[in-house]
């Protein structure tokens, strides 16, 4: 527990009780995306209770990696700092163990593939979980290698979610939905992460044929940041991921401390909510 914190731990909510609450009432997932340790694990840690505070249902802490497969720059430079100041998986887990109580809703790592390799898969699952992680997304990890270490990883007590792009066969999706216990994780546009104006205009479509082929929730993210963007895809998707416009509102704010920078996440999480919940 926070030993700063006097609040009563709060009771949490597993992924699927969180979609299961939400699609009744015809309301999206708004998952935040945080670097984990940057600029430094106070502000991890402190972020972890901000998001939840400002409206998010799920949130994605990214354990930084040296050689990332799909950030783009403004990702790729939070993970450099944090690596930098010689952030380490026991940092990543003890910011998370230190937040845990004063969050309900469920935590997801994003995390390489190699990283967990490294760790051991059990281990790094049985570490994650008693951190208070809820489930692994594993951006590297293709089939059929998926298989083995999703089973693994799900003995361990933790879900799973794999990544689907426009560009993945209907058979691969097919298994990686199956794979995928979570949710889905589906990129509105190959390449890289990073704000872009207009989502693709085969999204829903794409979405819609995904969602066929599994009954998991389908969460899309990759140059998310509007509020109208939650908005639309809250008609086609169970999930918004939104990643690179939290670092971007986080960056200006590095030297000011943790409470600035949690307040900054906060408000931005409240703002990107207000027309999905208007819509409704």
């Amino acid at each position: 527990m926070n030993p700063h914190s006097t609040a009563a731990p709060v009771s949490r909510r597993s992924i699927s009780q969180t979609f299961e609450a939400l699609r009744p009432a015809g309301r999206i997932a708004l998952i935040p995306f945080i670097p984990a340790g940057y600029p430094d694990v106070a502000t991890t840690t402190a972020a972890l209770p901000a998001l939840e505070a400002g409206g998010a249902n799920l949130i994605e802490i990214g354990f930084p990696f040296t050689d990332p497969i799909a950030d783009g720059p403004t990702i790729q430079e939070a993970f450099t700092f944090a690596l930098e100041r010689k952030l380490k998986i026991a940092d990543t887990l003890a910011a998370v163990a230190a937040a845990r109580p004063q969050v309900s809703v469920p935590l997801v790592a994003m995390v390489s593939y190699s990283i967990v390799y490294r760790y051991g898969v059990p281990r790094f699952a049985a570490d994650a979980k008693a951190a208070g992680f809820d489930g692994l997304i594993l951006p590297d990890l293709p089939p059929p290698e998926a298989e083995r270490v999703c089973d693994q990883v799900r003995t361990g007590g933790l879900e799973t979610t794999l990544l689907v792009a426009p560009t993945t066969s209907a058979e691969r999706r097919a298994e990686i939905a199956r794979l995928s216990s979570g949710f889905v994780y589906y990129l509105s546009v190959s390449g890289i992460t990073g704000e872009r104006d207009q989502l693709p205009a085969d999204l829903a479509d794409n979405v819609r044929q995904l969602k066929e082929l599994t009954d998991r929730p389908v969460c899309v993210g990759f140059g998310i940041h509007r509020s109208s963007q939650v908005t639309q895809l809250q008609i086609v998707a169970d999930g918004a991921i939104v990643g690179t416009a939290y670092v971007r509102r986080m960056k200006p704010h590095v030297a000011d401390g943790a409470a600035r920078i949690a307040s900054v996440i906060r408000q931005y999480t409240h703002e990107l909510l207000k027309e999905a919940r208007a819509a409704r």
